[in-house]
Order: C-alpha cells, then structure tokens, then sequence
C-alpha cells in the first residue's frame, strides 16, 4: 500500500454469505487509525465463471483478498492468481479448522454455509426476534414473564437496537421505556424468570442524541424538557434509584457500541444466574 494513500481496496470472496469475512475483516482493520477500507464483497461464489469476475475485479483494484471457500478447485485458483498478482491472499478460516481438528482428530467436512442451517438454533432466534418486535418500547402483553432479559431506561438509550441484536442471538427481549410523569409498571417488579437490567447515559449524551432527533423532525427544542439537561439528570437519578430498590444492575451505555452493551447484559445475566445456582447448592 502507497503510503501516500489513506484507503485501501479488500476483497471479500464467500461460497455462502460472507457475514464471517466482513466481521473478521472490520474488526482487523478497526485497528489501524485514518485508513479506510473499500469492502468488495462477494457473496455465494461457487462457480469457475463466477470466480473468473471476482478475480478481473482483484485485478483492476488491487488489495487484500480474504476468502472462505469450500471448494478446493476454486480457492487454488484464487490463490494462483493471487500470487501471480503479487496480493495477499488468506482462508481466514483455516488456522481454526486446523486447531479443531487436530484436537478432535476428525475430518472437515465440505459443506458450504453451515452455520446458516435451518436447525433449532435457527428457528430459536426467529421465534426470539418475533417475541421481541412485539414487546418493543413498552408493549407488555401478558406472557411477560416467558421473556429472557427486561432491558429498560430513558429516552435514547439503545433499547431497542440492543433488544433486537440480543434476539439476533436468540435471546427474547423485552424492552420497557421510562417515561416521565408516568408509572414505572409495578408488573416488572414482580416478575422472577426474566433478568432485570437498566441502561443509561451521561446527561450531555442524552442531550445530544434527543436535539438530533427533534432536529430530524423538524421541531422546536426551545423550552422541551425532553432536551433540558436538568431534567434528563433527574430522569437518570430516577432509573439509578429504581435498581437500586429492586437490585437491578445498571449498564452505562454513553461509550458502548450496541455489542459491547448487548456482551455486558449477557455477562450480568449469566453472572446472576451463577448466584442464584450457588445459593440453592447451599441451601
């Protein structure tokens, strides 16, 4: 790479749906500051025509090449080519699949997208996605308690795209605004199968975000105390008060991504769930 550039070209090639290269790949170049990755990614490459694009695209803009392919013929070919041109070219799969099986002394099977099977897993997460759209923002049907995780805050807290990553993994969520001049839903008090979490964010962020969003629909943040910092302070003061009355952990969201909070409410749960496991062993 020229170091008078700030961008570089990668090439994303997948038999399946290339999901695994573009996080794998994401997560490799996050490390790397002011350079900026121009993803070529294609997806469902199982054919010798096929191949033969992807490879004129590597040509007319080289880069690094990634690929997960199972067929033997057609990843000799990408890599041949790969060499000739001078690029590096990687199965970022492989190092995994040899660790696996040396340790489980079994062969590799060739079979294209396995993760994505249609099994129980798959229909799990259908069945949790399902189940948290229609307990988003407050929709508290009476099957409440057959939910995994209650998330529940403020305004502008990532309930909902935090629900909706958590029930991409299967998990069914529920999530519950809070909303001012308004009860807090005595139902969640009382609930004991789903874990209880709270999100919140620094004021000045709540702030910022909730502008934004007046902003994008073109009305007024004058004198609305869904804008006025004092009043978000008591907001938050509220949820803090409302966990620290019922034991309910709270996640400060202001510097999570959407991962990173969705990996620390499933940390929390399976760490109750520890203590609850510990405390019927002593009993």
């Amino acid at each position: 790479m020229s170091p008078n550039r700030n961008f570089f070209h990668i090439h994303l090639v997948s038999d399946s749906t290339g999901e695994t290269l573009l996080t794998v790949s994401r997560a490799a170049a996050a490390r790397y500051e002011n350079i900026h990755a121009i993803e070529h990614v294609y997806p469902l490459v199982r054919s010798r025509m096929q191949m033969d694009r992807v490879l004129a695209d590597v040509e007319a803009a080289p880069g690094i090449v990634l690929y997960t392919i199972v067929d033997e013929n057609l990843a000799a070919l990408l890599e041949s080519t790969c060499q000739s041109l001078g690029l590096p070219c990687c199965n970022v799969l492989e190092p995994m699949h040899n660790v696996f099986q040396a340790y489980l002394n079994l062969p590799l099977l060739q079979k294209i997208g396995g993760q994505h099977a249609l099994d129980t897993d798959y229909f799990r997460r259908i069945e949790a996605l399902n189940y948290t759209m229609m307990h988003d923002d407050g929709q508290l049907p009476d099957d409440l308690e057959t939910a995994d995780i209650i998330l529940f805050g403020i305004s502008r807290t990532s309930k909902t795209p935090t629900s909706m990553y958590l029930a991409n993994r299967g998990i069914k969520t529920v999530n519950v605004p809070i909303i001012p001049n308004l009860p807090f839903p005595e139902r969640l008090k009382r609930t004991e199968g789903p874990f209880v979490v709270a999100l919140i964010a620094s004021p000045e962020r709540i702030m910022q975000i909730r502008q934004n969003r007046l902003m994008s629909l073109n009305a007024s943040d004058q004198d609305n105390p869904y804008v006025n910092r004092r009043a978000i302070a008591e907001e938050i003061a509220f949820t803090k008060r409302l966990c620290a009355e019922n034991n309910w952990p709270v996640i400060d969201v202001t510097r999570r991504s959407i991962e990173e909070t969705a990996a620390e409410v499933l940390s929390l749960r399976n760490q109750r769930q520890s203590e609850r496991l510990a405390a019927e062993l002593e009993k």
